[in-house]
């Protein structure tokens, strides 16, 4: 397999954002609808929102969201990923690893050195991923209001 290129996406990189953002839809077998370009642009405008991409060529096999949170406990901020995908294909090759270690060297340059996720305890597969990355679980649970 060639090298595969992981980078974060920015403004000029919407084609590839729709892209990477449509992967991640169909990895998840989540109904979506088709983001216009314009609200892809703005979101990546926004420092506080990181859309990294996985690529071999042109071609997206992975990607990750992560947002960053301002934390009020010390003058200090978070990333948060959202979610983290990478194509069936593509899989147990290092590619999930790599999105993650890309961005918290990408955080860690920005002075962002605390990235956490949260993963369903049913997703074994989730579990055993982020602690083979030396994550350390936190005994949380998570409620949602709004969404069915």
């Amino acid at each position: 397999m060639t090298s595969t290129d992981i980078r974060r996406l920015t403004r000029k990189d919407v084609p590839q954002a729709q892209a990477t953002l449509q992967l991640m839809h169909a990895v998840f077998e989540e109904p979506s609808s088709l983001l216009s370009d314009a609200y892809v642009g703005t979101l990546l405008e926004r420092a506080d929102f990181w859309l990294l991409g996985a690529f071999l060529g042109e071609q997206p096999v992975g990607g990750l969201t992560a947002h960053v949170l301002p934390m009020t406990r010390r003058e200090s901020r978070e990333l948060f990923i959202y979610d983290l995908a990478v194509h069936a294909d593509y899989q147990r090759r290092g590619i999930g690893r790599a999105l993650v270690e890309t961005l918290r060297v990408l955080g860690s340059a920005e002075g962002i050195d605390v990235t956490f996720v949260p993963a369903d305890n049913e997703d074994d597969h989730a579990l055993a991923f982020y602690e083979a990355l030396g994550g350390e679980a936190a005994p949380v649970t998570i409620f949602t209001f709004g969404a069915d």
